[in-house]
């Protein structure tokens, strides 16, 4: 029996062969925007008010404003003074002891020696104990004897021209002054490498050779006024301009600080001044208008001291290390 015949395929047209493209046509309504696009903005209603402007920059390399103090910025303000009180008094360790033994010999019996040679006994004895306790190094050791001789040599022309004076006897008097005098300016010497160590304190626009001249002029300054007019004035303002620019940093813990040079001076010569009414308190020495009694040393010894911690300052800065 013969097979029936296969059908034959037949291939159809493509779709728009032939026939009408299809166009869609948009529908009625507002034509859709792309999702990348903005639309128009709206107009600001009748009672808009222009946005607030930008915080005022606060210096020239225009940095924003600083924030309003919170609970722990304040906290660590007082932390930082408090850790900064304690580098001080652990700077002035030498001096606190010097004028604390001073105090506690005028408190003694009477005793075969003077209380004068007592006191230069118990000076030495408390520099050899700050060199074995680690208190003072090499080269601040060379400070305080540097400074001990340019007070022993204030002390005695002062003494003689009637400044102040040391009523008690003692054997180890020269032209009126004890040999111990010098020990109090060394005492400053110390205090001074001390914080220098304890701070880890740099000097940024620090000019020495300036410096230097100046304090050589006050230390001078302080002899000649006797029979010169006095130019501590003049001298002063020449120093506020050696040491404008020149910032002292120093570190409490782990945050660096800045001061200006002069502020430092004025700073520490206006505890030196309540340093002093201590120890003419105690007796170290004694100013014409204190021979009768006790009364607080003048205001303007605070201005003297604010200038002669120049002279202690550029010694000790001398045997610092200079920057690389």
């Amino acid at each position: 029996m013969a097979r029936p015949p296969r059908p034959r395929r037949t291939r159809l047209p493509p779709p728009h062969r032939g026939r009408r493209p299809l166009v869609r046509r948009p529908l009625p309504g507002p034509r859709p925007r792309h999702p990348l696009t903005r639309p128009p903005a709206a107009p600001p209603p009748q009672n808009h008010r222009p946005p607030a402007p930008r915080p005022a920059t606060r210096d020239r390399d225009h940095e924003p404003a600083r924030p309003p103090r919170t609970p722990a910025r304040l906290r660590h303000a007082a932390h930082q003074l408090l850790h900064f009180g304690l580098l001080q008094a652990r700077s002035c360790a030498f001096a606190v002891a010097l004028v604390a033994g001073i105090a506690v010999s005028g408190l003694l019996p009477a005793l075969p020696v003077a209380r004068y040679d007592l006191v230069l006994l118990y000076g030495l004895l408390l520099a050899v104990l700050a060199r074995r306790l680690g208190w003072d190094r090499p080269g601040d050791t060379r400070v305080l004897l540097g400074c001990h001789a340019i007070g022993l040599l204030f002390e005695l022309v002062k003494v003689r021209l009637g400044s102040w004076s040391y009523p008690e006897e003692a054997l180890t008097k020269i032209a009126g002054v004890p040999l111990y005098g010098g020990f109090l300016y060394a005492a400053v010497g110390s205090y001074v490498c001390r914080a220098w160590h304890l701070l880890r304190l740099e000097l940024d626009g620090y000019r020495p050779r300036t410096m230097a001249a100046l304090a050589a002029a006050v230390y001078l300054n302080f002899f000649t006024h006797h029979w010169l007019p006095d130019a501590r004035w003049v001298l002063a303002a020449l120093l506020l301009a050696a040491t404008t620019g020149t910032w002292v940093r120093y570190t409490v813990g782990d945050t660096h600080h800045r001061m200006p040079l002069a502020l430092a001076f004025a700073l520490i010569g206006f505890f030196l001044w309540i340093a002093e009414n201590a120890a003419t308190y105690a007796g170290a020495w004694s100013y014409p208008d204190q021979l009768d009694g006790w009364q607080p040393v003048s205001l303007a010894k605070f201005g003297a001291w604010s200038l002669l911690i120049s002279v202690t300052f550029v010694v000790a800065a001398r045997t610092r290390p200079r920057p690389a």
